[in-house]
């Protein structure tokens, strides 16, 4: 298995089926912040993701934010918002915060499923846990100027369709 590719590539967060991942045996969602959930020119998740939120919730899945973001604030409102835990300043693609998500939430990595919208951050990060990984788009094109930079790489390496 490569570092770099993802288990599965979804357009957005929303486009995850819920039902297949119950059938898979998933029993926690772990997922990031920024342009996954909360578009970053916004900060506040749009009512399409709190939807897709709440079937997760519904079929019994447990939820779990994992960003790198480090203004605490914004991180801890958005998980209280989303009504779930969090685990920031992850330090992603170091898998420690992912492996204290998990333990936060009682699961084994083969349980879970990482989503986020960077392969050099969150499905490094994943794959390093040993946890299934979903690569979507970013929700917005407002991003962190380094992040434009990994996005280069990512194309350039294939990661995206």
């Amino acid at each position: 298995m490569s570092l770099v590719r993802p288990w599965r590539l979804e357009r957005a967060i929303t486009d995850v089926d819920v039902e297949e991942l119950v059938s898979l045996g998933v029993r926690c969602v772990l997922f990031d912040r920024d342009n996954t959930v909360v578009p970053r020119d916004t900060g506040e998740a749009p009512a399409d993701v709190m939807e897709w939120i709440s079937r997760v919730r519904a079929a019994g899945i447990a939820l779990c934010m994992v960003s790198n973001n480090f203004h605490t604030q914004q991180v801890e409102a958005s998980a209280a918002e989303l009504g779930c835990v969090v685990v920031h300043h992850a330090m992603k693609p170091a898998p420690f915060a992912v492996r204290r998500a998990l333990s936060l939430v009682g699961v084994e990595a083969r349980e879970a499923v990482l989503i986020g919208d960077q392969v050099f951050t969150d499905v490094m990060a994943g794959n390093l846990a040993g946890v299934r990984t979903i690569l979507v788009e970013p929700q917005s094109t407002s991003d962190l100027w380094y992040t434009h930079i990994f996005r280069v790489f990512e194309r350039a390496i294939g990661a995206r369709r």
